[in-house]
């Protein structure tokens, strides 16, 4: 149910969660911003408004409205406050059974969130009965929803692990206490003021020892963000709301929800089924979270204590370590060279010598280029340097998931690829004994028209780097060009292909394919150098 929590909307809402400009991920359905939805004009004058609930809650305006009830700004006339009020809302037609479960549900909301003590989580002050019916009375949040916000934009990777944090503690309250929230989504998270995160809406909560309730005809709760083992019909578990967290965090990051397709049985197939494109603009620990949390099996997700873990490290990242200053002369460490080193050996061989000392030092030491930024991809143990606004794809069949990621420009000309082949999966022995062998084994495919995977016709030419290393051991390092394998249009095109076999066996293999000619070709080079160099091999 959207009902904002009693949230008040109005363009000088104080909260500080900074908002990105809206941007449409690549290999999404959807078109536009996901969330946005026609602005809700509510009148001057409202039915009910004015209206005295249980002789002190005088109703001021509606804040919002979903499938059980209308929530109103309402002022507590014997305490002299402002409470959010939340009015059940019931179809006439409905027949009694059923209008009876939606008064159990509200009530059953009242006591979920009064047996919970904790900021994240609104305060119940009160259940009105009026008319038969209960009014649920709430603390009023000036704010808004994360839905609402992310009707602008996306957050940034702080931001969402700062709101992440909070709701995962009211999560973790909730299921202390014998409750699932079952609700989970961006609608339901509240953004207050002086950075309070506030969970609501717990009208469709399950509590533990109370008879569970369900629509007729179906489930509860909304479909792209509900775990696939409730869509099975499973036993839901505290696991089930982190997955829900999971889909929330991606939504917030990567602004666009990644089951949600464009109707209920298509949604809750892609929550079975779907793997979601790997998060872009989330990285590091928060992309780590949002992976875990989005396993379909519940026993493989992290638990609470791990994502809050990850959470907190995304939210505060560490300081940047100050940069290795080179003394020369000095007893406090660093490189010394003496009076006579510097006669004898010349400022050339000192220039040399002191970039050695960097190298050992550091040897992965240098910033990445403007624009560039560093992705983490823990199904492949490798971390990828390419520029900040090329897109991410993953292949459709989920087997191969786990296995390959690709990242291309806007234009479609330069395109970077990782693939793994696993020791453990190589059933043929497909693997060779060195990264060199497997250069060369590939370089057959490439010349010779074989199962190359690019639209090559035979005659590709291949020029092999010598002594090609990966943080000094043996790697492998080729050329190739070609023209697209198209006779009204051939293109020529160039890839740079890296190899490195690691000490488990496992063979990983970085392309870079760009035009062979025009404007592109240097651009194309450039970003091979940059991304083999900056290349993060977690699993050596």
């Amino acid at each position: 149910m959207s009902d904002n929590g009693g949230a008040v909307h109005g363009p000088n809402d104080p909260t500080s969660f900074g908002l990105q400009p809206p941007r449409q991920p690549a290999h999404t359905p959807q078109q536009g911003n996901p969330y946005a939805r026609p602005t809700q004009v509510v009148a001057q004058s409202e039915p009910g408004a004015g209206r005295l609930v249980a002789g002190r809650y005088r109703l001021l305006s509606k804040l919002g409205h979903g499938g059980m009830g209308t929530v109103w700004r309402a002022k507590d006339e014997t305490v002299d406050r402002e409470v959010a009020v939340k009015e059940p809302r019931i179809p006439d037609h409905l027949p009694a059974p059923e209008r009876a479960n939606v008064f159990e549900r509200m009530r059953r909301e009242a006591r979920a969130a009064a047996r919970l003590d904790h900021p994240a989580v609104v305060n119940v002050h009160d259940v009105a009965v009026e008319d038969g019916q209960p009014w649920i009375v709430m603390e009023f949040v000036q704010g808004r929803s994360l839905g609402d916000a992310l009707q602008e934009g996306t957050l940034g990777a702080r931001d969402a692990a700062r709101i992440g944090l909070e709701v995962l503690g009211a999560l973790e309250a909730a299921h202390a206490a014998g409750i699932l929230h079952r609700d989970v989504k961006p609608d339901n998270v509240m953004l207050g003021r002086y950075d309070r995160v506030i969970l609501t809406d717990f009208g469709i909560a399950q509590i533990e020892g109370e008879t569970n309730l369900t629509d007729t005809g179906g489930f509860v709760g909304s479909p792209e963000f509900i775990a696939p083992e409730r869509v099975l019909g499973q036993r839901p578990g505290p696991a089930s709301d982190l997955w829900s967290l999971g889909v929330v965090l991606y939504a917030a990051t990567e602004g666009v929800s990644p089951f949600r397709r464009t109707n209920t049985p298509a949604t809750l197939q892609s929550v079975l089924n779907a793997t979601p494109a790997a998060p872009a603009a989330a990285q590091g620990p928060l992309a780590e979270a949002i992976n875990g949390l989005l396993q379909k099996d519940p026993a493989r997700r992290p638990d609470a204590a791990r994502v809050r873990a990850l959470l907190q490290r995304a939210a505060e990242p560490p300081a940047p370590q100050p940069t290795q200053v080179v003394r020369t002369g000095s007893a406090q460490g660093g490189l010394r060279l003496g009076r006579k080193a510097l006669i004898g050996i010349g400022a050339g061989v000192v220039a040399l010598a002191v970039a050695a000392y960097l190298v050992v030092a550091d040897p992965f030491a240098g910033p990445l280029p403007d624009g560039w930024r560093e992705r983490a991809h823990e199904p492949l143990g490798v971390t990828v340097a390419v520029p900040a606004s090329y897109q991410v794809g993953r292949p459709e069949d989920t087997d191969t998931y786990k296995d390959w990621v690709k990242y291309t420009d806007w234009s479609g000309a330069i395109t970077v690829a990782v693939e793994l082949r696993r020791k453990k999966d190589d059933t043929l022995n497909e693997i060779k004994d060195s990264a060199a062998s497997q250069m060369y084994a590939d370089d057959d495919e490439f010349t010779s028209d074989g199962d190359s995977g690019l639209d090559m016709p035979e005659g590709a030419k291949t020029t092999p780097e010598s002594k090609a290393t990966y943080r000094d051991k043996p790697a492998a390092e080729n050329t190739v060009t070609y023209k697209t394998d198209d006779i009204n249009d051939p293109r020529p095109r160039e890839l740079k292909v890296f190899y490195y076999k690691t000490t488990k066996g496992d063979m990983y293999r970085v392309t870079i394919g760009y035009p062979g000619a025009g404007d592109l070709t240097e651009r194309g080079r450039e970003v091979a150098r940059t991304v083999i160099a900056n290349l993060d091999i977690t699993t050596l």
